[in-house]
């Protein structure tokens, strides 16, 4: 398929799909330079990731991190939506979404445009740190610069653990937004998988749940697990491919 034709196959699904579900990876977020975490340079290959129980159980772990996140914030800071996020929220926009379920945690759907109501972030959200204890939230960077200089992981007024809002390894992950996630795959009659490896269980089985017959289509920057399984499978940078078949369907509408 020339690179041409791929956005233009991809469009042609859209004006065919009034439901879509975007899934959505840490591919479509390299473009606002976000850090990858699991390519051949990404972050996995060059820190160790803290585990739910050694954050709970160690004061060195709970450092870690703080350590790691204080180093990822200016970027998530200054991270603003790519072209491929305007294209989802312009389907939004079109009315032709069901929802965007997303592994990622940097808030740029919603800062694209994509309404709340819509979105079903798996990981969490970088955009808070809440207490372990009694879930109260706190707006980021006070945290983060108050870290910066004790080298303590800050406390909530009750006492409890503070973290970032996000799924730690081995911490589980929410059933009310899996559940949430697999109920919209099962509502679509499109599903789009762009920018993930679809290789970490058990976001990547939500893009299967839909029905019978409904196409799914596959867009990233090398392999991923279910390529024998798409409808439609695209290799190519999501900054072209989506703006280009959003194009493409509203010069159809």
């Amino acid at each position: 398929m020339t690179p041409e034709a791929g956005p233009k196959a991809l469009g042609e699904l859209m004006s065919r799909s009034r439901r879509i579900l975007f899934f959505t990876g840490a591919g479509i977020s390299t473009g606002s330079g976000i850090p990858d975490f699991r390519g051949p340079n990404g972050v996995w290959t060059k820190r160790r990731p803290v585990y739910y129980q050694d954050f709970l159980n160690s004061e060195d772990a709970r450092v870690e991190h703080w350590d790691y996140k204080l180093e990822g914030f200016p970027a998530f800071k200054s991270a603003r939506p790519n072209a491929a996020h305007l294209a989802i929220a312009a389907l939004e926009k079109l009315g032709r979404l069901e929802a965007v379920v997303t592994q990622n945690i940097d808030g740029l759907h919603e800062a694209a445009g994509n309404s709340a109501e819509k979105i079903i972030e798996l990981h969490g959200s970088n955009r808070w740190i809440e207490c372990l204890l009694c879930a109260r939230r706190y707006e980021p960077e006070p945290l983060f610069e108050e870290f910066r200089l004790s080298r303590r992981p800050p406390l909530c007024s009750c006492g409890g653990f503070l973290k970032t809002a996000t799924v730690m390894f081995g911490q589980s992950m929410p059933q009310d937004k899996l559940a949430r996630a697999f109920a919209a795959a099962r509502q679509a009659d499109l599903v789009v998988a762009a920018g993930s490896t679809l290789a970490v269980e058990p976001a990547a089985s939500v893009p299967l749940a839909r029905l019978k017959n409904v196409p799914y289509a596959i867009i990233n920057l090398g392999a991923t697990a279910h390529d024998l399984l798409a409808t439609l499978r695209l290799e190519g940078d999501l900054t072209r491919i989506l703006p280009e078949a959003a194009a493409f369907l509203r010069s159809r509408a």
